[in-house]
């Protein structure tokens, strides 16, 4: 299953036709999505703190957790006490929960897992974020809302759409493409960041001219997720679970190192115990930190996980753009 999720990924991210099955299927999917985003628009309500949505149009692989860590942090440097609120994909999370420390991602899902653990923050995981919004209202100030633009059910200060630097794709909708949504949806946004490296922002062609901005994704340190205190090494067997893959594997190698493999599982995928063991015969294994979460309460303490760390910039004047959008009435 998992070899054809990454063909069919593929396929959405190339300038090939989609498959006849596929086409044939996506006006149905369309037909359903658009009825449900009609149904969430209808009565919106306001939560009790004010809300800045993070959602894309496309599936997966635009950097929204990596956004939203930057956005929380900007914010408290401005004296903002955010809450985070996800719906917590790969969990048990149908009724609003406060992550804490002892909650792995086997229970609130990958993602609320690394926000948890990257971010100076509450954060909020639940299928309800109506609920979550009321959990929120004596944690802080103000909401970011992960992936919040499909779900309209709750009224934002601020609603920010993320695309990656390659836009959206093959133009389809899912499945034979990756919009979730179709691209005249994003009269909705206020904002509309594009993220990706510095080099491929440089040649992507502007989606709107008014109110456009990039969000810049660097490389940052190798470390050992174990602290086993190991020598960094030369060549890396990368191993991850995470949409658009081939960003990380490009990460790697930007950053000085040669790739003896890779491993490549569903985005959300939970390892497995023979998954790890197979993964263990490797010298080196080189992972995200989104993968990170799942797979070091698996590892043994005295094998080094490698750990790729990125670092996320706004262009300047974007922190203000969002703040202004605040202060709006």
């Amino acid at each position: 299953m998992s070899q054809l999720h990454r063909k069919i990924e593929k396929l959405w991210w190339s300038n090939d036709e989609p498959p006849l099955l596929l086409r044939l299927i996506e006006p149905v999917y369309s037909a359903i999505s658009n009825r449900h985003l009609k149904q969430r628009s209808e009565k919106p309500v306001p939560p009790p703190l004010p809300l800045i949505s993070v959602g894309n149009i496309t599936a997966g692989g635009s950097s929204k957790t990596p956004f939203v860590l930057w956005l929380a942090k900007a914010l408290q440097e401005k004296g903002f006490k955010p809450v985070i609120i996800c719906r917590g994909d790969g969990g048990n999370n149908s009724i609003p929960r406060i992550v804490k420390t002892r909650m792995t991602a086997l229970d609130v899902g990958d993602e609320a897992r690394m926000l948890a653990d990257l971010a100076n923050n509450p954060v909020i995981v639940g299928s309800d974020r109506i609920a979550a919004s009321h959990l929120a209202k004596d944690l802080g100030d103000i909401i970011i809302l992960d992936d919040g633009f499909q779900y309209r059910h709750l009224i934002r200060v601020c609603d920010i759409v993320l695309i990656p630097a390659e836009g959206v794709g093959n133009g389809h909708r899912i499945p034979a493409g990756p919009l979730r949504e179709p691209v005249t949806s994003l009269k909705r946004a206020d904002l509309i960041i594009r993220t990706g490296s510095r080099e491929s922002l440089q040649t992507c062609k502007k989606i709107s001219q008014t109110k456009e901005w990039y969000w810049y994704s660097e490389s940052g340190d190798l470390i050992d997720a174990m602290n086993t205190g190991s020598d960094l090494p030369d060549h890396v067997h990368a191993a991850t679970a995470i949409a658009r893959p081939e960003r990380f594997m490009s990460s790697l190698t930007g950053s000085g190192l040669s790739l003896s493999g890779q491993s490549i599982f569903p985005d959300h995928h939970q390892f497995t115990s023979r998954e790890v063991d197979k993964l263990l015969s490797e010298a080196h294994v080189a992972v995200t930190d989104k993968d990170a979460v799942k797979l070091k309460p698996l590892w043994p303490k005295g094998k080094p996980l490698w750990l790729l760390k990125l670092k996320g910039k706004g262009e300047t004047g974007l922190l203000e753009a969002i703040m202004n959008k605040l202060s709006s009435p």
